[in-house]
């Protein structure tokens, strides 16, 4: 059942993330990009025009994001719109994610995200009764795929304690060029800079966003198949997508669910409670 080395474990530790090489197959990345490609053809953007963007956070008070944690939702980049509130390219080539609950939904995308390897790794960090509590299918289009300013996975999904663990697959390959993630390399070890919290009027973050210091990031350039996993309060962002390819990823945010309380003030508020993983 154990899949991580002490070697592993010990990086994981110290540096606040980790990478599993090959950890999905071919025919799982395949099968997760080709039945996606059928969900955006099928889509009709006339009916959101919801924009999801790190950056300007008002949009997210729209019922559209709060409803699409126990849905399949589009969410399109910021530069995707022209002045006249049209798109200016295909849709294909304009929504920055869909979320957030293909894992629940979408047969290709559970079989990856409850496999037994999933399983295995939250086990191996400790995990006693991990559900996931949100899935993304991130896109990070040529040219316009906008950055993701400096943040921690533990402001968004906050249990006391914390337990969210990141894990992002890299379902084409991720370098520089196009907009692979950034760490600060031990930063998981200072502890959560601030909270992402949820109210009558929305949501928005207790405090502003500290400034770091650019030269402490370092890349994180991985191939297709790639696991990148994140410690809940690893300092991590990525930059805009500056080549002609894209990048695609699909992420899971995994949390406990005993010895540890889900916050009621979290923005992810479900009407069902999500099934676990495992219970150990």
């Amino acid at each position: 059942m154990e899949i991580l080395s002490s070697e592993q474990l010990q990086f994981f530790d110290s540096q606040g993330y980790l990478v599993i090489e090959s950890f999905a197959s071919t025919d799982e990345i395949e099968f997760m990009m080709k039945r996606m490609q059928q969900l955006v053809d099928e889509f009709d953007p006339s009916s959101t025009a919801s924009i999801f963007s790190t950056k300007n956070q008002q949009q997210s008070t729209d019922d559209y994001f709060f409803d699409s944690v126990e849905r399949i939702s589009f969410f399109f980049e910021e530069k995707a719109f022209g002045d006249d509130g049209k798109l200016k390219q295909p849709k294909q080539l304009s929504l920055n994610k869909v979320g957030h609950a293909l894992h629940e939904i979408e047969p290709a995308f559970k079989k990856f995200s409850s496999s037994d390897k999933i399983s295995s790794l939250m086990y191996s960090l400790g995990y006693k009764r991990p559900v996931v509590m949100q899935s993304m299918y991130i896109f990070k289009q040529p040219g316009i795929g906008g950055e993701v300013v400096p943040h921690q996975d533990n402001s968004f999904l906050y249990t006391e304690p914390q337990t969210c663990t990141g894990l992002w697959l890299a379902l084409e390959d991720a370098n520089t060029l196009n907009g692979c993630l950034w760490a600060i390399p031990g930063s998981h070890k200072n502890g959560l800079v601030r909270r992402f919290l949820r109210d009558e009027d929305g949501v928005k973050f207790d405090r502003p966003s500290p400034s770091y210091d650019q030269k402490e990031f370092v890349p994180i350039e991985v191939k297709a198949g790639s696991l990148v996993v994140i410690h809940g309060d690893l300092i991590h962002q990525s930059f805009e997508n500056q080549s002609p390819k894209s990048r695609h990823a699909y992420s899971l945010h995994v949390v406990d669910t005993v010895g540890c309380k889900w916050a009621p003030e979290n923005w992810i508020r479900r009407k069902v409670e999500p099934e676990p993983l495992f219970v150990s």
